[in-house]
């Protein structure tokens, strides 16, 4: 399927990320629907323009006539989503997401899925420390990077279709990685990052630590504030790639308290050096 204005797109999971997507999509001129569970969500996003059809709960009618389908629900549930509404999906429709975590997802979707359909799955790497479709933003794809997470069921086509989307949102980079490549990286580069800025957070219980902070602590705990469902979830199903990143981020602070313990200034000045030189070419 190519991506043609007045294509109806159907949105499931009306949150940020839904939300941005369906700003980002109607604006191009896409036929913009959502289904979410919470009516005040369709309500605003039908308010302020951000969809043109949507509904609180079930709305078999649009999922009929839908194109394609986004999924931007928590991972735990999307598979339900999708085994209770396949029977109503359009030969040919193709299926993407948003999930932060992929190989505990992928291939269950795909096993469910009918031979006629295609999940592409997808990951921007975008988003804002807000939740809520109030707070969501089509600007927050620009220049971002967007990974596409194929399986050997996905078709080129499909791979195509699901790049193709990245770039109409407006990210930067479009990555192709495997689910397993991805929860691996992801385990990394942002849900490490996450634990850090909690514990940062946790670390002290003052309540004047903005009479005191500069722009470093401000930049490292930007993501601290945190919707503690969503990530305790994508923490739990790719537990073992974030406990591998814990312990090697674990053993490299200690590797720099030993130094500073014991007085090794050369030590401490050669990790900043190499981590200059990383964060340069970065």
């Amino acid at each position: 399927m190519e991506w043609i204005p007045n294509h109806r797109i159907l949105i499931v999971g009306l949150g940020l990320m839904g939300g941005s997507y369906a700003r980002a999509l109607k604006r191009l001129g896409f036929r913009v629907s959502a289904l979410d569970r919470d009516p005040e969500a369709i309500e605003y996003a039908l308010r302020e323009h951000i969809i043109h059809e949507g509904a609180a709960g079930e709305d078999d009618r649009l999922v009929r006539e839908a194109d394609a389908v986004i999924s931007a629900l928590y991972p735990a549930v999307f598979p339900d989503w999708v085994e209770k509404h396949q029977h109503l999906f359009k030969p040919g429709l193709m299926m993407t997401d948003v999930t932060g975590v992929k190989s505990c997802i992928v291939y269950r979707i795909q096993e469910l899925l009918r031979e006629d359909v295609e999940f592409i799955s997808a990951h921007p790497m975008a988003g804002r420390e807000l939740s809520g479709v109030q707070n969501s933003d089509d600007r927050i794809f620009r220049d971002a990077n967007y990974i596409v997470v194929p399986t050997e069921k996905n078709t080129p086509e499909g791979i195509k279709w699901c790049g193709t989307l990245g770039r109409l949102l407006g990210c930067r980079k479009i990555a192709v990685l495997d689910p397993r490549e991805h929860d691996e990286m992801i385990a990394f580069v942002s849900q490490l990052t996450h634990c850090i800025a909690v514990s940062l957070m946790t670390c002290s219980d003052s309540t004047h630590l903005a009479d005191y902070t500069g722009d470093s602590f401000r930049d490292l705990t930007r993501i601290a504030r945190i919707n503690d469902k969503m990530w305790s979830e994508l923490f739990m199903m790719n537990r073992e790639p974030l406990l591998r990143q814990m312990d090697t981020f674990l053993a490299e602070l200690t590797a720099f308290r030993n130094m500073l313990e014991a007085g090794d200034t050369e030590g401490m000045r050669e990790k900043m050096r190499l981590s200059t030189e990383r964060r340069a070419a970065f």
